[in-house]
């Protein structure tokens, strides 16, 4: 583990297991890293180096005021890969880490990629609009950033709940829902709310038009945070080499329930030696 510095002088923390083909995973909000540990183990395993970092705001990276943005986002991203100087990279974004993949490819290209893997991502676009029905109200977003200002503790124990589908006698378990309010967090009040913005209003469509390496779109169809048939379906629909698979069940944090991450284990390095 470590840091990389972004062009604008904040720095990034990494985590770095294994060796081989690197892997580089990219998380969702409000999480960080270590959401990514069994998948880093798993590839590490089996002969792949997994690369995993802090988004700003989040974790162990840098808590600027500024730089919430898509943009912002990739160019971090593209420090990372070049300052460990990664190549034939396979990129795997959870959620709002999906974005960051998406417009990592849109303004930088898929010179160092090799493939792609979008799991419960919010591509193409979350808002709800004319082009969009299936899309996510307005109101719901200032809902998110009206529990964050009021009570950020208690909203994070409460959204664990629509994350993991943790409905009684579901697959989610307690543990998974102290984890995610404990990376919850280590996100900054600031950085929290401006992401909101980003990840909701943000359209990913021109991004996703400019994949030309194969890709995995992986979403569960009890998503209750991203709905499949906003994003991931079409995700698929836009990418020219993409394959999607729908986990039935499946909840948005897929990564970190038992049942489900195994599965996504084995899909996703069966698609990592394709």
């Amino acid at each position: 583990m470590g840091y990389v510095r972004t062009h604008d002088d904040e720095q990034i923390y990494y985590k770095d297991w294994g060796t081989g083909r690197p892997v580089v995973f990219i998380h969702g909000w409000p999480l960080n890293s270590d959401a990514w540990d069994d998948q880093m183990r798993h590839v590490a395993d089996n002969g792949f180096r997994g690369v995993a970092h802090d988004r700003r705001g989040h974790g162990r990276s840098s808590h600027p005021f500024d730089g919430y943005d898509f943009d912002t986002f990739a160019n971090d991203l593209s420090a990372l890969l070049e300052t460990l100087d990664l190549r034939d990279v396979t990129l795997v974004g959870h959620s709002m880490g999906g974005g960051e993949l998406a417009r990592y490819v849109g303004r930088h290209g898929t010179g160092r990629v090799r493939q792609a893997v979008l799991l419960s991502a919010i591509t193409p676009l979350m808002l709800q609009g004319p082009d969009n029905p299936e899309g996510v109200p307005a109101q719901a977003f200032e809902e998110i950033k009206k529990g964050l200002l009021s009570e950020r503790s208690q909203y994070w124990r409460d959204a664990s709940e629509p994350f993991f589908s943790a409905d009684p006698g579901g697959k989610a378990t307690q543990g998974n829902r102290d984890a995610f309010w404990f990376m919850a967090m280590h996100e900054n009040l600031q950085a929290g709310l401006k992401c909101v913005d980003a990840f909701a209003r943000t359209d990913f469509h021109d991004d996703l038009r400019k994949f030309d390496v194969p890709t995995l779109v992986v979403h569960g169809d009890d998503d209750r945070i991203v709905p499949l048939e906003a994003t991931g379906r079409k995700a698929a629909e836009l990418i020219s080499d993409a394959t999607l698979k729908v986990y039935e069940g499946g909840s948005h944090g897929i990564g970190m329930v038992p049942g489900d991450k195994e599965r996504f284990n084995s899909d996703l390095l069966e698609f990592l030696k394709s």
